[in-house]
């Protein structure tokens, strides 16, 4: 019963990013194409390492992590309003993720594939964290908090409890936490000063 969970939680993140593209075509949401792109390809690295390491269906909100990013990049190219300038700093973040991708493919390992694309991952987080940072009104939180419930399914549905079926449902709990905090600081920071 609890390998349904998986199910919800993909359902969960495609209306996530949903939300996600119908505030950029209403021009509220910007997404930077380094990142969105970068994201698409580190979880379906991610995927790949852990399936073919005997992953079973924990490794589902880790392929949706990539899927749905994927449909922002391809749906942000359709949108004249999506535009936002990516700057040296994306580009050097998005070198480096790659980078991380080319080296997973440099070994046979399970563990090191599954840690290249946590790195090459968070390496494509940083540009958005920044924006998030410095201009929140042109992020919306709700794939990000989405994108904390959804890995968390992964342990409801975990069998060996290893390195390689949780390392990266851990990740995206960790980023998609940070990214929330970073596009919604002012509303938190506003709670914490007031004590409420």
């Amino acid at each position: 019963m609890l390998e349904y969970s998986v199910f919800i939680a993909a359902f969960a993140t495609l209306l996530g990013a949903s939300v996600y593209i119908r505030a950029m075509f209403k021009g509220q949401t910007k997404p930077n194409r380094v990142t969105w792109f970068m994201w698409s390809i580190a979880p379906f690295i991610a995927s790949a390492a852990a399936v073919t390491n005997g992953v079973g269906w924990a490794v589902i909100p880790v392929f949706m992590s990539g899927f749905s990013p994927f449909l922002v990049l391809i749906a942000s190219f359709f949108s004249k309003k999506a535009y936002w300038k990516t700057s040296s700093f994306d580009y050097l973040c998005g070198t480096l993720s790659g980078i991380a991708i080319i080296l997973w493919f440099l070994t046979s390992s399970p563990n090191l594939a599954i840690i290249f694309a946590i790195v090459s991952d968070a390496l494509a987080a940083v540009p958005t964290l920044s924006k998030g940072w410095h201009n929140p009104e042109t992020e919306s939180a709700w794939p990000f908090m989405i994108g904390i419930f959804s890995p968390i399914t992964s342990f409801l549905v975990a069998t060996t409890w290893g390195f390689t079926e949780l390392a990266f449902p851990i990740y995206l709990i960790v980023i998609n936490v940070l990214l929330v905090f970073s596009v919604s600081k002012r509303k938190v920071l506003f709670l914490v000063n007031n004590g409420k």
